[in-house]
């Protein structure tokens, strides 16, 4: 039940920095949180740990934690990763999906193309991850999806800001359908330049929605300085 809790919670903060709500920098008191949600300390403390290990929030010893700001070096190093690791899944998948995992690939793939528009963002940002996921569980290689799941979690926020900078339906529908259709083809090269078509230009997209957060943290301080 605590667990449980502590998921819920943990839930919550997360769409609340990648809402903006909560931004880079700003301090998560554990005391005030827990009596803002009321909730008890003891399952805050647990939610605010498990964003700590997904990279959202970074702790820090006797200070209270503060929503992670991530250097454009570190964002682009683990971009690069990331890619190949899914490249290197999608090809695996080709050989070791089962028919019930390309199936869920590609129902996933549908729901996005029927949900896109009547979907809150944040959600459609999560079934779109879940389709990453799946390619990558896909390959049935368990270090692999460890692997990936840690770097994933990590880019979360920067990849829901460059998906919040241009949220292209038809794009993005496009794009992982060729991927779904390389994998049903069961094809390797196929599949790795779809991916490559969708995800060449990640770092660029991420890059660009992190230099207008900057830039709009930077007004919001000088318009406070001026008061």
């Amino acid at each position: 039940m605590e667990e449980n809790l502590s998921i819920s919670i943990a839930n919550e903060l997360r769409k609340d920095i990648l809402r903006g709500r909560l931004r880079p920098g700003d301090a998560i008191k554990e005391r005030d949180f827990a009596f803002k949600m009321g909730v008890s300390r003891t399952p805050m403390r647990e939610a605010i740990r498990l964003l700590g290990n997904e990279g959202l929030i970074e702790l820090r010893p006797s200070r209270s934690p503060i929503v992670a700001n991530q250097s454009k070096q570190m964002v682009a190093d683990q971009i690069r990763l990331l890619v190949v690791l899914e490249n290197l899944s999608a090809e695996l998948a080709c050989k070791n999906a089962t028919e019930d995992d390309l199936g869920r690939i590609a129902g996933i793939a549908e729901t996005m193309a029927a949900q896109f528009d009547s979907t809150d963002a944040i959600d459609m940002f999560e079934i779109d991850m879940s389709f990453h996921l799946a390619v990558v569980k896909a390959s049935h290689n368990a270090s692999l999806v460890e692997t990936y799941r840690t770097y994933l979690q990590r880019l979360w926020r920067a990849r829901f800001l460059a998906a919040s900078l241009d949220p292209n339906r038809k794009r993005l529908i496009r794009e992982h359908r060729a991927i779904v259709d390389a994998l049903l083809k069961r094809d390797p090269e196929a599949v790795k330049n779809a991916i490559q078509n969708h995800l060449g230009n990640l770092f660029r997209d991420v890059s660009n929605a992190l230099d207008r957060e900057a830039e709009e943290r930077k007004t919001l301080t000088s318009v406070g300085e001026n008061k």
